[in-house]
């Protein structure tokens, strides 16, 4: 199991798909990289050579921020928002949907499971 940027990427797939389990990195910017890198997009996990994992895993947080890196800027704008309690923070602090979305109906997501209120006799 090779692994770059501190996660194991699967043997079985193929490199393309095996880099979107790294947070920050989906399909398109996973091609991205592996054309950049010089790698056969056809290739899998397991046939990849310690030097082009060595490759991956200089190439990668040099150019992108990915995993811890951007878990702690996402937080840190989130909680920025939250201070300055502008109407996004707000909404974020309490748990509602953030862009616009309508919650009379539907926003279980961020809402979580209904709550009972009460019940008629």
């Amino acid at each position: 199991m090779a692994r770059v940027v501190g996660v194991d990427l699967p043997k079985n797939k193929r490199i393309d798909i095996a880099l979107t389990y790294i947070y920050g990195i989906g399909r398109s910017r996973a091609k991205e990289i592996v054309e950049k890198v010089g790698l056969d997009i056809n290739k899998k996990v397991k046939d990849l050579t310690p030097e082009e994992i060595k490759a991956l895993n200089e190439f990668i947080p040099k150019n992108y921020k990915v995993e811890g890196e951007l878990r702690k800027e996402i937080a840190s704008n989130i909680r920025r928002l939250i201070d300055i309690n502008c109407y996004r923070g707000m909404r974020h602090k309490r748990g509602l949907p953030v862009r616009g979305q309508r919650t009379r109906t539907n926003a279980r997501t961020r809402k979580g499971p209904r709550k009972t209120i009460g019940r008629k006799r």
